[in-house]
């Protein structure tokens, strides 16, 4: 690989931004590494990471430099400290707008909790989601609850379902137990 490739193949499995964010801190923080150990990092094809790594040398990102049969050195230029400054901030606007939409729709179903009588909520799921359902209930006085007989926010994957005890579904929920909403970001 030289530092102006003559062509850039056809985009192979597409990292999302935060990925490609990932990509330059890496070779910012160990610019003189190889592909095998940026895809391991990454947890991306090496093809993935020759094809950004050509791509970003092609639009003057980053330079290249060969320093051994298999080693290169990737220095970022200063048009590349400005792609990483654009896709950080990138990410943190997605993850403002992802925590504000999730807040907003798990206030909603607090909401409609609040109104059928409960004043508690099991919350069954992990991860960042889950956060932002505990801080939200914290935030509108609802008690987290391990009782089996509380109704549910049930967190699978991007997907937040309030799920009624089957004793008591209340009349707002008319003929569903289930209420669905999912998230993408």
């Amino acid at each position: 690989m030289n530092s102006t490739p003559e062509s850039v193949e056809p985009r192979p499995e597409v990292p999302d931004n935060q990925a490609q964010l990932r990509l330059l801190d890496a070779l910012e923080s160990e610019p003189e590494t190889t592909q095998s150990d940026l895809a391991a990092r990454l947890g991306v094809a090496v093809g993935t990471v020759n094809w950004y790594l050509k791509r970003y040398a092609a639009d003057g990102f980053v330079h290249i430099t060969r320093i051994g049969r298999w080693r290169w050195r990737y220095i970022l230029t200063p048009r590349g400290m400005a792609e990483k400054a654009r896709l950080a901030a990138s990410f943190v606007d997605r993850s403002m707008r992802l925590y504000r939409e999730t807040r907003e729709l798990v206030s909603a179903r607090l909401t409609e909790l609040r109104n059928a009588g409960y004043e508690r909520i099991r919350i069954e799921g992990d991860g960042d989601l889950a956060d932002v359902c505990r801080l939200t209930c914290l935030e509108r006085g609802i008690g987290v609850t391990d009782e089996d007989g509380a109704p549910v926010l049930r967190i699978e994957s991007t997907t937040i379902r309030l799920v009624w005890p089957p004793q008591s579904v209340p009349d707002t929920a008319a003929t569903a137990k289930d209420d669905e909403h999912e998230h993408t970001g």
